[in-house]
This record gives C-alpha cells, structure tokens and sequence, in this order.
C-alpha cells in the first residue's frame, strides 16, 4: 500500500522523501521543538526513527506524514495519525499528533493538518474516537486540541510510561475527539 496524500487549502501531508531527512533531524534537534519531550534527538534517533515511521506509512497508508506547506515549505514538520503505542487506561486508542519545526509556528499549519487527518480517520478509516496527549505544561499543543473541537477528559490524565518518574513532563493531559463529534462540529 502507499501512502494516502491528504491535501488541505494550505497544506499537503505526504509520504517521506529523502530530502526530508535533514530537515527532520534539524527539527528533532531544536531544543524549542522538544521542549515538552525528554530531549533533543541525535541524527541516530532521528534517522532511526524516520526508517519505522516511514516503513509504517507505506505499510498503512497512514502515520507519520510530512507536512508541506505549498509553495513556501517542502519540510513544515508531521502530522501523525497512529495507534498509541505504550499500553494505558485508554488503549487501545488511535492518537493524533503534531510537530513543526519553529520557524512554522503560529500559522495554523498544526490545527489545519490535525484536522485533515481527523476527518481522514473517522471518514475514511471509520475511527470511533481518537485521542490527543501532551504534557501538563504544553498550553501551546493543549490549545491546538481545543481549537479542533477535541475535549479534555479531565479523569484521563496519567503518567506517561515513556517518560522515567520524576520527570516533570511525566504527568500527561488526554483529550478526545469521538466521530459523532465531528459530525456535529
């Protein structure tokens, strides 16, 4: 299977590229961009982790797609649409996410790629409901959430199991989104 293109005013969410390699790991390597995860990453992890979310694309049709913002960006960031993988009290679950690099920021680009790969979800893959996470602290990505009609489960919160005790981003937010929802938005 190849990779589903979802197109937006704005946007395309594509399939990888090796060009998009550099820009990836810049972005995985800005201390801004990561500043709600447990660090930068290393051209290894960068790398590393590209080859498994592209093998999962191709393999799905759906994942990790690169965000290209047309005729300004080839490389905005990623929008992924994906199977939480760690075990909590909601999973199974399909989780949607974001991560642009700065210099993309403050433009939309997050709420409108998000969107995209919602209604990609409940329309097109018949998704129930999809969930969205992020660390207590991150108001940035929580108003994202908000802003796509996703709702705070308030009895949801948890310590996310990839991140070692202690840590201060360990304690999580879920918010939800249910394909009824949707259709009502």
């Amino acid at each position: 299977m190849s990779a589903v293109v979802l197109e937006t005013q704005r946007l395309l969410l594509r399939a990888w590229r090796d060009e998009d390699l550099e820009p990836w790991y810049r972005m995985n390597a800005d201390p801004r961009v990561m500043e709600f995860f447990p660090g930068t990453w290393d051209r290894e992890r960068a790398d590393g982790v590209a080859t498994r979310i592209r093998a999962m694309l191709d393999a799905q049709g759906y994942g990790w797609w690169v965000v290209e913002v047309k005729n300004r960006a080839p490389f905005a960031g990623v929008i992924q649409l994906q199977d939480v993988p760690f075990t909590e009290h909601f999973t199974p679950a399909t989780e949607v996410g974001w991560r642009f690099a700065c210099e993309y920021w403050g433009n939309g680009y997050a709420t409108e790629g998000a969107a995209a790969a919602l209604d990609f979800g409940f329309a097109t893959l018949g998704l129930r409901e999809i969930v969205a996470m992020t660390a207590v602290s991150n108001l940035r990505s929580r108003r994202v959430m908000e802003r796509l009609g996703m709702q705070r489960d308030v009895n949801g919160d948890f310590d996310h199991p990839r991140i070692e005790p202690g840590h201060p981003l360990r304690r999580h937010v879920l918010y939800r989104k249910t394909a009824s929802d949707a259709r009502t938005a």
